[in-house]
């Protein structure tokens, strides 16, 4: 790694913090041998209560797109018809705290120029997941409400790891992991705000490595260490349940809140940015950052934070893992079709709360939606439909839409869309698949060859299914229990799909 080849204080470039080699065998609780009171916060946390309780450009450069004028007539114009976005996303159940009531009157207020809001992303994997799908949303609301949304990957705070919502601390990832990683994190991010339909909306990715490659451990000392007392350090939440448990927490990791808040000092500094939004497990990074602006400026509320809601499910869990794993944004690590399945199975329970808060369907059209889940004749996972089509053509597009549903269609048993092998080629690697010679395929009984393809563990069990009408071979009903496979039956003499019920299914290739 850049960070961990030497250290020489006064005369090399190295983030301190991030260099393994020095800092990582240190323990917190070892450096700390006294009790310091833990200093007050400028910001107070505004607890917003919310009705859903349970609710191939240079790897290291930043992105910039169309940034607009902050003190024009017309920029004034646009700001007196802006929608109040922080009272958008209380509605929708997408606010949990703002350091400050002035953030909600300067997002519509006339004299105030746009907003400038920003979320950072951790390039510990080679795509985003669902978890972070939150964050991007709400920078699209701002977006959408006329503001300027960035996106932070972190380069340099991805060498460290963020401790908040650990148990451990994050393995070290190689500067090749890490490259592939930020690649492939801009290119989402691009594709979800470069897309945005609001006219006249811009963004911005930018690297925190960009400003932290050239810190000297003395530069970080005198910037930010003295500025940082160690009892409000130590009252972070995220800080206090690691230095509690077994493992303890490094001084890599304790440092990260200090990495995180010299971003927001110099994103608001150097670019204008004001506004930090992140998960509510964020709020102690998030103002540890606006408590060092105010310090070092002197600036008087001119900072401001926004937390919202993990995203979890009804009883109370993380919503965004499958039985597979995570549910990433990225088309290579797992298909539209995958993902619009992931959100057509959401509960009864959860699909209205999911609309409002993952969706930009109005609050009027969901109401509508709701209410025919309670009317007679109500078809079963319409809503759920609704919700697969909204975020899978967010986050995919109208491409990978039209490809998710098309291999939905195809997929479902008794559908009249005819298989072709490109079809199931593509939905290949969403579904299990085995490869067995022609002859154990051709003429052979579907029964035997449901058992061989895995598809069910007996043979009384496939024969219980297709006497009770789930059984279908390409989407066609088997109901002869001596039915054998033919030549017709093998699409383009490739192979078929043998499926159980709705959900199991099996792809037969011909080796």
């Amino acid at each position: 790694m850049a960070y961990a080849t030497g250290i020489t204080l006064a005369s090399r470039s190295i983030l301190p913090i991030c260099s393994r080699t020095l800092s990582s065998p240190l323990r917190v609780a070892s450096l700390l041998v006294f009790n310091e009171i833990s200093s007050s916060t400028f910001f107070r946390r505004v607890k917003v209560p919310h009705f859903y309780s349970t609710s191939t450009t240079p790897l290291f450069s930043s992105v910039r797109c169309s940034v607009q004028s902050t003190s024009s007539p017309e920029t004034l114009t646009q700001a007196a018809s802006r929608p109040n976005v922080v009272d958008i996303l209380e509605e929708r159940g997408l606010l949990e705290s703002i350091t400050s009531e002035n953030l909600r009157s300067a997002c519509s207020d006339p004299k105030v120029a746009p907003l400038k809001v920003y979320c950072g992303f951790d390039p510990t994997a080679e795509s985003l997941h669902l978890g972070n799908l939150l964050g991007i949303i709400v920078l699209s609301w701002f977006q959408r409400c006329g503001h300027q949304a960035v996106g932070l990957i972190g380069g340099a705070t991805g060498r460290v790891g963020d401790p908040s919502g650990k148990s451990l601390e994050r393995p070290e990832l190689d500067a090749d992991t890490l490259e592939k990683n930020i690649a492939g994190i801009k290119k989402i991010i691009i594709k979800i705000l470069g897309s945005n339909p609001s006219s006249g909306s811009s963004y911005m990715i930018l690297n925190n490595y960009d400003w932290w490659k050239d810190m000297t451990m003395l530069d970080f000392l005198k910037k930010v260490g003295r500025f940082a007392r160690v009892g409000t350090m130590m009252a972070k939440e995220s800080v206090k349940k690691r230095l509690e448990s077994e493992q303890g927490m490094s001084y890599t990791e304790f440092t990260y809140q200090l990495l995180q808040a010299y971003d927001f000092l110099h994103l608001f500094k150097n670019e204008g940015i004001n506004v930090q939004i992140g998960g509510s497990d964020q709020w102690g990074n998030i103002t540890a950052g606006t408590d060092l602006i105010r310090k070092i400026l002197q600036t008087e509320e001119a900072a401001y934070g926004l937390t919202f809601p993990l995203l979890l499910k009804n009883d109370g869990t993380k919503f965004g893992k499958s039985e597979d794993g995570a549910i990433w944004l990225s088309p290579s690590m797992l298909s539209p079709y995958k993902f619009y399945q992931y959100f057509f199975s959401v509960p009864d329970v959860d699909v209205i709360r999911f609309l409002k808060t993952l969706t930009f369907l109005s609050l009027d059209a969901i109401k509508i939606l709701e209410d025919q889940m309670s009317k007679p004749g109500y078809v079963p996972n319409t809503v759920q439909i609704k919700l697969a089509e909204e975020v899978t053509r967010f986050v995919h597009g109208e491409e990978g839409l039209k490809e998710a549903i098309k291999a939905t269609e195809a997929l479902r048993p008794g559908a009249e869309t005819k298989l072709d092998w490109n079809l199931i080629e593509r939905i290949a690697e969403d579904i299990p698949s085995c490869s067995l010679p022609i002859d154990r395929v051709s003429g052979s009984s579907i029964v035997d060859l449901s058992v061989s393809a895995g598809l069910f563990e007996s043979k009384s069990a496939a024969r219980r299914m297709l006497k009770q009408g789930g059984f279908y071979m390409n989407n066609e009903r088997v109901d002869d229990e001596n039915k054998r496979v033919e030549e017709e039956d093998i699409v383009e003499g490739k192979g078929l799909v043998l499926s159980a019920g709705k959900k199991n299914k099996v792809v037969v290739r011909i080796s």
